[in-house]
């Protein structure tokens, strides 16, 4: 299987960016320990705080879905939704090439 990544974009309520991404942080600790997991970044956009994007890479798709089915996911998912301001536009991307691959 290929390398595949996920770019996500998480709209925070009005004034919770900041809150939004102290809560996120959580997710840090779990990443680092999937064995599949490449990269795993969160981003604050330059120009809305209350606008943050993550940018994951993964070994393959066995990996992204392991991620996505641990056991913690659920949990914090449901931990940020006080901070949220509306669902995440998630982007799903096949990385073709490039430095850090």
């Amino acid at each position: 299987m290929s390398t595949v990544a996920l770019l996500a974009k998480l709209p925070a309520a009005e004034g919770k960016g900041a809150e939004l991404a102290e809560a996120f942080k959580v997710a840090f600790d779990h990443v680092n320990k999937e064995a599949g997991t490449r990269m795993y970044v969160l981003h604050a956009d330059a120009t809305n705080a209350d606008i943050l994007w993550i940018y994951e890479i993964y070994e393959n798709q066995d990996a992204m879905n392991a991620h996505m089915t641990a056991d913690w996911f659920g949990p914090f998912g449901k931990s940020l939704a006080p901070f949220m301001g509306g669902r995440p536009e998630m982007f799903f991307l096949t990385p073709l090439g490039g430095k850090g691959l």
